[in-house]
């Protein structure tokens, strides 16, 4: 496992972090159908909570509280509250990657569910569960219902993510990101203003900030240099307001999404002057880079002189 280590902030310019920030704002929710095997020897499902967040279990019948039991649950939840055809979960700290606490629930009929509480997944479709709408029967109305619910918010989803990439195969900042993680910095507007590198014990990262016309730009440049787990980039986040995490919007290409030991990448990143705008005027802003263990990789100052007329 790799050990985590505070870094000093460089004034005006980027602090480069590896210590842990645990990724909540815009974390992923669901509300999901699950289909319980007819089986007789099937697994237990996973149920993905997060710390203070309620996940309610939805069941066709009644659970029966005195059968009903989260082992192991005290210091780590609240009572879970178990009724009204609901058990509801709550967590009160986000659960370690590899801690995972059994739920039994047994119904008003006798069957006999089991779970497995665990922390989000953190590949890029991981979530915490909301409501988990739990049937016995496939074939019951509700149960098919409840699916074609799920299959019609994927659809939309994936419609959402196809008219994204559309808009960004016609959009200049998303052809200057390109170009700037391709290192053409020359085929663009910008000029590189501030350059800060650092080591620690497990990568190499050197940051470039640049300032245009009416546009700033950052490139991180990382290396793995740790001999025995992959670094995977997250996602990135734009905001004028660390304690609100009011997004901004941003152009962002990624050189290589996974890093294997001894590999380097580049992330880059374009801000148009819209997304410094404020009712006060131009506003400094913040470009953080998440990994994908959800810990603040690089924490980048874009402050709004970059914007030239």
């Amino acid at each position: 496992m790799r050990t985590l280590s505070p870094l000093r902030c460089m004034p005006l310019l980027v602090l480069l972090a590896s210590v842990a920030q645990a990724l909540e704002p815009g974390a992923r929710t669901e509300i999901r159908t699950l289909l319980l095997s007819e089986h007789p020897a099937r697994t237990a499902n996973n149920v993905y909570v997060s710390g203070q967040v309620s996940t309610t279990l939805r069941f066709e019948q009644e659970p029966d509280p005195a059968r009903t039991r989260l082992l192991g649950w005290e210091g780590r939840f609240e009572r879970p509250l178990v009724g009204s055809k609901k058990v509801v979960l709550e967590p009160l700290r986000d659960l370690g990657e590899d801690e995972w606490v059994p739920l039994l629930v047994t119904l008003v009929d006798g069957t006999e569910l089991s779970f497995l509480v665990r922390p989000p997944r953190r590949e890029k479709w991981g979530w915490t569960d909301h409501q988990v709408n739990v049937f016995k029967d496939r074939e019951s109305y509700n149960a098919v219902l409840s699916s074609l619910n799920d299959s019609r918010k994927r659809e939309f989803k994936l419609s959402e993510e196809n008219e994204r990439l559309k808009k960004e195969e016609n959009s200049v900042d998303h052809a200057f990101a390109t170009l700037l993680v391709n290192g053409q910095v020359e085929k663009t507007p910008f000029r590189r203003k501030r350059v800060a590198a650092r080591k620690s014990e497990d990568m190499d990262m050197k940051v470039e900030v640049f300032e245009g016309p009416g546009k700033a730009a950052a490139v991180i440049h990382l290396t793995n240099t740790y001999n025995d787990e992959p670094w995977i980039f997250r996602d990135a986040r734009l905001t004028a307001d660390l304690t609100t995490y009011t997004a901004r919007p941003f152009a962002l290409r990624v050189s290589r999404a996974e890093l294997a030991p001894g590999q380097s990448g580049r992330i880059a990143v374009v801000a148009d002057q819209s997304a410094f705008e404020s009712e006060e005027g131009l506003v400094d802003l913040a470009l953080e880079i998440y990994r994908e263990d959800g810990n603040l990789q690089v924490l980048v100052n874009l402050d709004h002189t970059l914007i030239r007329k």
